[in-house]
């Protein structure tokens, strides 16, 4: 069988057909948000790729465009199957690793899940990738920094972290631990690994649904419903574009250089959730209110969110000459259009 179009949802891997003179690519989590769209950039650039996705929270429809690709395969499965990511890695060139449970509603309803996928499923994708020394991204988070407040974070900043009593931390430890495996095979066992730090990654195809707050106030907005902040909306974020991101970790893993090293991939135009809100009723041309709801009644009681979260791409813009480019406002404004339709 060949091609995501017959494949649907059977489970098992399925016939992966030679192509000559471009990478075969495989990435966890291909059916997610920035999974699909680094999908599309790759095949678009005449790679093969092969998708595993357990659907949890990817969706077959984020692939639909390109779901008869004749290049593209999907297996509907864990990272998790052993067996199965053994013959995936195995017929690969390289990995992008993105399979991980997301958004604060996600982590904060399904702690276990969170810490298994994010940490065991990291550590199967490192293990087989260095039995056949296959190059390997590791998309990791801007959540490793915790609360730091004080300046842009750089990839050497120490992290400040919560209590461990407080499930919100879960998320960012296991994400560390991901990038304290991945050095160590880097350094002890010479696999070639690079790690991303994501920031704020929005744009066509998110969803609210876990929390994601950029989609979230677009739906709300265009539907003339009440625009919710949670908290006092004085904290800050930064926004980045996913075909920013998608491009900046396809460039890194083109580099040789990027090899062993971490890099902040976002975008250091920073502002609070409060302006966030008011620009995208403004751009919507919506009349929904903005309500603001204490983070206790939104995620139970004790939640601490990052006051502030705003990259130093210096590092990035060394590698590979990135700059963003897209704007808070042409962000914001792919989003509406994307809802729109």
């Amino acid at each position: 069988m060949t091609g995501a179009g017959r494949a649907g949802l059977q489970r098992g891997v399925i016939a992966l057909t030679q192509q000559n003179g471009n990478k075969k690519a495989l990435i966890t989590g291909g059916a997610g948000f920035i999974g699909s769209h680094l999908a599309e950039r790759l095949l678009k650039r005449g790679d093969e790729i092969f998708v595993i996705d357990n659907l949890w929270t990817g969706k077959l429809a984020n692939i639909a465009k390109i779901q008869g690709n004749e290049r593209l395969h999907l297996v509907v499965d864990t990272i998790l199957n052993e067996s199965i990511m053994n013959e995936l890695i195995f017929k690969s060139d390289c990995i992008y690793h993105l399979a991980a449970a997301v958004g604060v509603r996600n982590v904060m309803d399904h702690p276990v899940e969170t810490l298994e996928i994010n940490v065991k499923g990291t550590e199967t994708v490192l293990r087989l990738a260095n039995r056949f020394k296959k190059k390997v991204f590791i998309a990791s988070t801007s959540e490793i920094y915790g609360k730091h407040l004080e300046h842009d974070l750089s990839e050497d900043d120490n992290r400040v972290m919560g209590t461990v009593k407080k499930r919100r931390w879960a998320y960012a430890c296991s994400k560390t631990l991901d990038e304290f495996l991945a050095l160590a095979y880097f350094d002890e066992k010479k696999l070639p690994v690079v790690i991303g730090r994501l920031f704020n990654t929005v744009g066509p195809r998110q969803t609210g649904r876990y929390g994601m707050v950029l989609p979230g106030f677009v739906q709300s907005a265009l539907l003339a419903k009440p625009i919710t902040v949670y908290g006092d909306g004085n904290q800050t974020r930064s926004f980045m574009h996913v075909d920013d991101a998608v491009g900046a970790i396809i460039r890194l893993m083109d580099e040789p250089s990027a090899e062993g090293e971490i890099y902040n991939i976002g975008n250091n135009q920073e502002v609070s959730i409060n302006d966030l809100a008011q620009k995208v009723k403004e751009m919507t041309g919506s009349n929904s209110e903005i309500e603001h709801i204490p983070y206790e009644k939104a995620y139970g009681p004790g939640f601490e969110d990052m006051e502030r979260r705003c990259p130093n791409i210096d590092k990035l813009r060394a590698a590979i000459g990135f700059a963003p480019s897209y704007d808070l406002d042409g962000i914001i404004q792919s989003v509406i259009d994307y809802y729109k339709e």
